[in-house]
């Protein structure tokens, strides 16, 4: 459990499998996108926001959501404000950008990949699944 981690949003809306949709698709709470999306799937509110793109789901477009799973394909660029897990199946092909990472053995991401810089410290925070805990380098670490 990631420190400081809040309840997850409810998934209101599904993409389900053999649907496709065209356009910029803006959501609340959660969202799961088992078929295909061609345009920006992008979080609104001020609330927590959750984002799965299944395993055989297909996203040409922007994302951007808070907590971000992919197990299926993104072409597009990526950004997890908050978490970003990348599951063993998962494509990117477009930069990332995130708050924390997860990412299994398999996945692959055809693009640039940097943590946001948080407002409130300026420097990324790195949390492992292993061991999830602030690591911050020492100034007797060696460079």
């Amino acid at each position: 459990m990631w420190p400081g981690r809040r309840k997850q949003p409810p998934i209101r809306t599904l993409i389900g499998d053999g649907a496709s949709f065209q356009g910029d698709l803006r959501f609340t709470d959660g969202l799961r996108i088992d078929g295909d999306v061609r345009g920006s799937v992008i979080a609104t509110g001020a609330g927590p926001s959750l984002l799965v793109i299944a395993e055989h789901a297909h996203v040409e477009g922007k994302v951007l959501a808070g907590h971000v799973i992919v197990n299926g394909e993104v072409r597009g660029p990526v950004h997890a404000v908050e978490l970003l897990e990348l599951q063993p199946k998962a494509r990117i092909f477009g930069d990332v950008m995130y708050g924390a990472l997860e990412m299994h053995q398999g996945a692959q991401v055809d693009g640039h990949m940097r943590p946001a810089v948080r407002s409130d410290t300026d420097t990324p925070i790195l949390q492992l699944a292993t061991k999830p805990e602030r690591l911050v380098a020492s100034p007797t670490d060696k460079e």
